[in-house]
């Protein structure tokens, strides 16, 4: 599998993850399937006992480099250690929330305002064990959960956004916009009875860049270009024929 490469030294790498390929095994991952994960020990077979695996009843999922995560659907920017020391450092930044990032989404519906936050605390939902909810009725430990955004760009049935998650919190963005009933388009565990539109066939969902400082104390901000989707979609809007 190719994935593109948008930085590297000898503590890290940061990747343009494509939409479709999960950060690492899970209950849901399928034998022939190729995560970020086993991408990197096969590129970096030196670092494969780096970063710490995940419990999951009972059973240990190695996760060789993963730092930060994205949602399978979700492409973007990702930075993997190459080192343990790194992995602690960068660890601590998104522990601590001092990792900035910032997404792009394409979603159903009109925007009417051109700027905002969304502050609300997410848990389990009621009706599916693959979802988080952040409505009434969700269940389990409710964890704070905060979203600004902005719109770029509107027409009557579609809103382009810029996002920045001041949490991360698992669907975090997906469940936030579906509870302002502007579920992100061609999500299909949200947002399944919508139709796709705008020229997507994936989640219309990418992470643009993250702003972070490196474990020699620099910071640097990387940046995953827009995918084509993105670009057509957004002219689209602008050009008003969406």
């Amino acid at each position: 599998m190719d994935i593109p490469i948008l930085f590297e030294d000898d503590a890290v790498v940061v990747i343009n993850k494509p939409a479709g390929v999960r950060a690492h095994r899970d209950k849901f991952s399928k034998p022939e399937e190729v995560t970020v994960a086993d991408w990197f020990v096969m590129r970096f077979p030196e670092a494969g006992d780096v970063g710490e695996p995940l419990m999951s009843k009972d059973v240990e999922i190695a996760r060789p480099g993963i730092v930060h995560r994205l949602d399978g659907d979700t492409s973007g920017v990702m930075i993997l250690a190459k080192t343990q020391s790194s992995f602690l450092a960068l660890k601590a930044q998104f522990h601590d929330r001092l990792a900035e990032k910032e997404y792009r989404a394409f979603v159903y519906g009109k925007v009417k305002v051109v700027k905002g936050v969304i502050d609300r605390p997410i848990g389990r939902s009621s009706k599916d064990f693959r979802m988080r909810s952040a409505q009434r009725g969700a269940r389990g430990l409710m964890r704070p959960a905060v979203t600004h955004w902005e719109r770029l760009a509107v027409s009557d049935d579609y809103s382009y956004l810029k996002l920045m998650p001041k949490t991360g919190r698992t669907h975090q963005l997906r469940v936030h916009l579906k509870a302002i009933n502007h579920p992100i388009i061609c999500d299909s565990l949200y947002a399944p009875s919508h139709q796709p539109a705008l020229g997507f066939s994936k989640l219309a969902l990418h992470a643009h860049s993250l702003t972070l400082s490196m474990p020699n104390s620099e910071v640097k901000t990387f940046t995953a270009p827009l995918p084509p989707a993105f670009i057509s979609a957004e002219q689209a809007l602008l050009k008003g024929k969406a």
